[in-house]
This record gives C-alpha cells, sequence and structure tokens, in this order.
C-alpha cells in the first residue's frame, strides 16, 4: 500500500526535526486555488518564533528534495502551530490536557453545538472538558467536529512569556 504524501514526509523530516530541538506538529497537504501547499507545522516547548521556522525550513528542503514526495512544484511553508491550535490528533489532545479548548459539535448535545473549558483527560476515544462552573463534560471523539485551544491569559504565566 502506498504511504500519503505526509507519512511519506513526516517519516524523511522527523529525525531532522528531532535532532534540531523540535517536534512535528502537523503535517498537511493541500491545494489552494491552483497552486499545492505542504505545511510543516513545528512545535518546541519553549515556543516557536521565525527564526525557528527558517532553520527547519533549510534543514529539511534538501531532504524533501532528495526524497521527491510530491509530483511537480508546490511551496513548502514551515510554521508554528499558534497559540489557539487546532487539536486533530489523539496526541494533540493529550499535550494539551490542562489547556482551555472549545469543542464543536457535529449535532446539538443538550442544546448545545459547542463545549468550553478545560481539557480534563482522554481515554479511549472520550474526551472530559471541565467548564467554569465546575461541571464536567464528557464527549466522544466522535461526536466533535473541531476540537482548538482557546486562548486565555490566566492559562500562561509570566515564565511563559
Amino acid at each position: 500500500m502506498k504511504k500519503s504524501v505526509k507519512e511519506t514526509v513526516r517519516e524523511a523530516i522527523e529525525p531532522t526535526v528531532l535532532e534540531l530541538g523540535y517536534r512535528i506538529w502537523d503535517v498537511t497537504f493541500t491545494k489552494i486555488g491552483a497552486d499545492y501547499h505542504l505545511e510543516i507545522t513545528i512545535d518546541s516547548d519553549n515556543g516557536i518564533g521565525i527564526d525557528d521556522c527558517e532553520k527547519v525550513h533549510r534543514a529539511i528542503d534538501p531532504i524533501l528534495d532528495e526524497c521527491d514526495p510530491v509530483e511537480g512544484f508546490y511551496y513548502l511553508e514551515v510554521s508554528s502551530p499558534g497559540l489557539e491550535r487546532e487539536l486533530r490528533t489523539p496526541e494533540h489532545i493529550l499535550s494539551s490536557l490542562g489547556m482551555s479548548a472549545e469543542a464543536k459539535l457535529f449535532t446539538a448535545k443538550n442544546g448545545e453545538k459547542s463545549v468550553v473549558g478545560t481539557l480534563v483527560s482522554f481515554e479511549d476515544g472520550v474526551l472530559t472538558m471541565k467548564r467554569e462552573d465546575g461541571t464536567e463534560v464528557r464527549l466522544e471523539k466522535s461526536e466533535i467536529s473541531k476540537l482548538q485551544t482557546v486562548y486565555r491569559e490566566e492559562d500562561f504565566t509570566e515564565e511563559d512569556n
């Protein structure tokens, strides 16, 4: 079975990205208009700045040229996931426990199409969030159309800045 562009790219560049002191948050390959875009999103415990993105871009560009995962021309972008990041994988969710997030639902549950709260746990495909009023909400991952962290100043201390 042939690997996807995302899988091929991740396998090819991950050792180099890790060696530079970063981790891969996500790899996306999309068509925007007539152009193809390969976006590598990186993260680190110290955050990501433009110099970090540039450093990784320079390091992975020759690797991608060599393994040639995409037929034809594409734009390579290296970016940060940002403070308000989409949580698509179990790894994303687990790394964001304790943070504020919003879960948008495919269909309303108890009259609500979204839930905002702190990510408490994620086990066996069930996400538990704690609302500001202290109540906990359990959601099946399959009920969630989009899960994204929500920036709240109180989630970050002075030493984080």
